[in-house]
């Protein structure tokens, strides 16, 4: 048996854009004792193809590949490296909101949407964080990244998705707020019946 190549159970190819494929070395390299003991795989970057090549031996590794292709999309999107080592766990998840789609990628509409979410010096987007619990990462091609749980970032994802209809930010906020306060008193019911 010594000699035989092991069959990967489960494989992934995530594409890159070419600008970002240098980023994506250093942060999987950063990233790869953790990926590979957490995770159970095993992750290439693929300089002629523009990809990250993810592998797992273990049959309980292939939903772990989804996980990794969360942690390829959250280095591409700009996400900090702490940031994205939460994605490491089970209950964390990445939602990415495709803001170039919803604007029928119109370029000025584009940077005057990606503003609107970001907000004077950040403050929308900080806000945003603050209130839902989230961590939040705006790219230059018209993505927005939330990693969270999967409660807090749909909440986001709702906030941010109010900003790019034109919705004012007080009022994305206040909404925010009272859905974080059903949230919570939701999470504090089941707590009580547990």
């Amino acid at each position: 048996m010594s000699g035989e190549q092991v069959r990967p159970q489960a494989r992934a190819y995530e594409p890159v854009p070419p600008e970002a494929l240098e980023r994506v070395k250093e942060g999987l390299k950063a990233l790869e004792k953790p990926i590979r003991e957490r995770l159970g795989l095993s992750v290439k970057v693929d300089e002629q193809n523009s990809a990250v090549i993810i592998e797992t031996a273990s049959p309980q590794g292939s939903a772990n590949v989804l996980k990794a292709r969360d942690i390829v999309k959250a280095i591409v999107i700009g996400f900090q490296q702490q940031d994205i080592t939460e994605l490491l766990d089970d209950d964390t998840m990445l939602v990415v909101v495709d803001v170039q789609s919803a604007v029928n990628d119109r370029e000025n509409h584009l940077r005057r949407v990606l503003g609107r979410i970001i907000g004077e010096n950040g403050r929308a987007k900080r806000a945003i964080e603050e209130i839902t619990g989230v961590k939040m990462a705006v790219s230059d091609g018209g993505q927005v990244g939330i990693i969270g749980d999967y409660e807090r970032a749909m909440i986001a994802r709702h906030g941010v998705e109010l900003l790019v209809e034109g919705k004012m930010h007080g009022t994305v906020y206040k909404r925010l707020e009272a859905m974080m306060r059903d949230l919570k008193r939701r999470e504090a019911t089941e707590l009580w019946y547990k």
